[in-house]
């Protein structure tokens, strides 16, 4: 998903589409995670791991082949949607398999840091690959540099990225089922909303998904208005993935001396200050610097939100609360990269990245009250 994103927003800005059909196409991503989020949450919890990334990986291929076979933005639209929903979907199987298998908090914070690299490092192959792929394999073709056939083959490499995921998982074993007594019915998941903490983490985690949103938005977009190349944009994007890589390598090391809350409120308190000067670096190589330090920065929240996560749920209903965490966080991905557009025509791409920024700022006093 992570080369999809890069790759159809530069086909649909070749193609003459302007910053808010961009905004959409990116949105739509996001928009079938909002709808399935819950029932997939749900249908993880009755049935584990493998049935549920067995079906996504069915959809995501699906997408890529549609994007690859009709290159065209209506296609894209619905690929992005394809793509969206099961990645979203086999995360959340992922994720609670992860969670359960944990036995204490910091071992919590050890396998979501672990487990947090995969993300990390596919946002940084999947770019930087469909980059090199869409400058280079036209011209393998006889065309020229990022034509049509570039894309396609950058698309049909990206179909087959499902199946290694298959490939790794088909024989993990499962985890046995949750035990609920038979008179206990079931609490519905907006429950959960009910605890403070629960919505402090969702209102920090919204924050913060905004910043990866508004980073892949309008990074194409200025290296596009800027004269980059495929390969340099799918680079500066790649940049911020290694980064957050790294730290993520290092955090299960730490996780004995990390806290939850001081981990989230400094990542915080960082990105605002990055946001603010982003837009100032013209040069590929100061935006790559950027991109690293916001890198470092936002690579550190997801294994401290997951397993912040994970300690104020009930056991039974983990499934339901990362498909609450994921509904909340692509609710806003749907509504902001078409925002982003929107403002990006009216008053430019560089005050998007200042009002993200000022909004992570004032949001780090919610981080803070996540201290137990």
């Amino acid at each position: 998903m992570a080369g999809m994103r890069m790759a159809a927003p530069l086909l649909a800005l070749k193609q003459g589409y302007g910053p808010l059909a961009v905004g959409f196409l990116l949105a739509l991503f996001s928009l079938t995670q909002v709808f399935l989020a819950l029932p997939a949450g749900r249908y993880a919890d009755r049935h584990g791991l493998r049935r549920p990334v067995r079906v996504a990986v069915a959809f995501s291929f699906a997408g890529a082949c549609l994007a690859a076979a009709f290159p065209r933005y209506e296609v894209l639209c619905l690929a992005a949607l394809c793509m969206g929903g099961a990645t979203g979907a086999a995360s959340i199987a992922l994720q609670r398999h992860v969670g359960r298998a944990a036995r204490d908090a910091t071992e919590l914070k050890q396998v979501f840091s672990w487990l947090s690299i995969g993300p990390a490092v596919s946002n940084f192959f999947g770019p930087v690959v469909a980059g090199l792929l869409i400058d280079n394999a036209g011209v393998w073709m006889g065309g020229a540099i990022a034509d049509v056939n570039g894309f396609c083959a950058a698309f049909v490499f990206l179909a087959m990225l499902p199946w290694a995921s298959w490939y790794f998982i088909h024989n993990t074993k499962e985890l046995p089922p949750v035990e609920v007594a038979a008179h206990t019915k079931a609490a519905p998941a907006w429950h959960l909303l009910r605890e403070p903490t629960m919505r402090r983490l969702l209102m920090v985690n919204w924050l913060l998904s905004s910043c990866w949103d508004v980073h892949t938005f309008v990074v194409p977009v200025l290296g596009h208005e800027r004269g980059f190349s495929a390969s340099v944009i799918g680079a500066i994007l790649g940049a911020f993935a290694i980064a957050a890589a790294c730290v993520r390598v290092l955090m299960p090391l730490l996780a004995a001396h990390l806290r939850e809350w001081v981990v989230v409120t400094t990542a915080m308190v960082l990105t605002a200050l990055l946001f603010a000067v982003y837009p100032a670096m013209h040069s590929p190589w100061a935006m790559g610097a950027c991109s690293v330090c916001l890198g470092l920065a936002l690579g550190t929240v997801q294994p401290m939100i997951m397993s912040t996560l994970h300690q104020i749920t009930p056991h039974a209903q983990h499934g339901q609360a990362l498909g609450l965490r994921l509904m909340s966080i692509n609710f806003s991905s749907v509504i902001m990269p078409v925002i982003f557009g929107t403002a990006g025509l009216v008053v430019g791409v560089s005050v998007v990245f200042w009002t993200v920024g000022a909004a992570v700022g004032l949001g780090a006093n919610i981080a803070w009250r996540l201290r137990p």
